[in-house]
């Protein structure tokens, strides 16, 4: 990662020293990924090597050495833990591009594309194995959040497989949905930096909340931006959800309005329809849901979620690291505005 690409999370380091740290953090974190994933099969290492090759953010190591700063970032355990939160986020993605039937993952083909989804699957298994043997030479503590978490993902991806039952509200059930399969990782991600850099307890704990709030965050103002923008800065072509027919937080909010003047209305008839592939109907719904009331509470509620992620910081000191994070709370509030 170099500092464009902070500049692309929205977060802002203001002091030299902190900044020089994360950087070298995150470089040691790209050796040891690559390193962690090598087998005595070829074939095997290039398979597990293929999504960490494409690259991707580094959200999660970034908020582990974003973390560590509140303790020591030179404790030899943080880029160690670093590697145990991508490692379990880049398995997640083997497994998704599967469920999803992907054909691409950060601009290259996916693994089960290029492959099959039978190696997809395994080669997702590996980096869990890979994972979790790093972890145990973390301590038994480190093992245990890492399972504790990996439940959760899969709690998450369970519950949106299955969708709401009967009585359920959708929008609750989608925001449960986000906070297992993308906030608790990103949670245990915080938590590491903090636990591994020797933090003091009640730093860890804010760490952790604030992780997992602002991941939420994150992934909402995702939603909002494959709606709202021109570009293909969600990483997405505009509307790709509401083409495939994936019910974000927008859509929800619309579905559930009972809002009466014609535009709600047709939108509503639209969206029920379930996947928009027709393009005159995809270019419609995409064009009422921009100028809908949905779409204005949904940037609302990313606004709370970046508050809130920002109150968790309460009981941090002042400082680089914490106007640092601070910051990546400002961008998701201003990104969707």
């Amino acid at each position: 990662m170099s500092t464009s690409q902070f500049g692309a999370l929205g977060l802002y380091l203001a002091d030299p020293r902190v900044e020089a740290s994360v950087l070298g953090l995150l470089e040691s974190v790209e050796a040891e990924l690559r390193a962690s994933v090598a087998s005595a099969d070829p074939f095997v290492t290039e398979a597990a090597r293929h999504l960490v090759e494409a690259g991707g953010k580094r959200f999660r190591p970034l908020l582990v050495a974003l973390g560590a700063q509140f303790g020591d970032p030179t404790s030899a355990q943080v880029v160690p833990a670093a590697v145990v939160m991508e490692l379990t986020h880049l398995a997640t993605l083997y497994h998704d591009d599967v469920m999803d039937e992907a054909a691409v993952r950060r601009g290259a083909p996916s693994a089960n594309s290029r492959w099959t989804n039978s190696v997809a699957i395994l080669v997702g298994d590996y980096l869990f194995a890979r994972a979790a043997d790093i972890a145990a030479d973390l301590g038994t503590e480190a093992v245990r959040l890492q399972a504790r978490t990996f439940a959760r993902l899969v709690h998450g991806q369970i519950a949106e497989t299955v969708g709401p039952r009967p009585g359920d509200d959708p929008v609750a059930h989608y925001l449960d949905v986000i906070s297992g399969k993308t906030g608790s990782l990103i949670a245990t991600s915080a938590r590491f930096g903090g636990m591994f850099g020797g933090a003091v307890p009640e730093h860890i704990e804010a760490l952790a909340g604030y992780g997992e709030t602002i991941g939420v965050a994150f992934q909402l103002s995702d939603d909002l931006l494959d709606i709202a923008s021109e570009s293909v800065e969600s990483g997405k072509t505009p509307g790709t959800d509401l083409r495939e027919g994936v019910p974000t937080l927008p859509v929800l909010y619309a579905l559930g309005s009972d809002d009466a003047d014609a535009a709600s209305v047709r939108l509503r008839e639209l969206l029920a329809t379930g996947p928009l592939t027709d393009d005159d109907l995809h270019a419609e719904a995409l064009g009422l849901l921009r100028e809908s009331p949905a779409l204005k509470r949904a940037r609302e509620t990313v606004r709370s979620y970046a508050e809130e992620a920002r109150e968790q910081l309460g009981p941090l000191p002042q400082g680089p690291p914490r106007r640092a994070l601070e910051s990546l709370c400002d961008y998701i509030a201003d990104r969707t505005s």
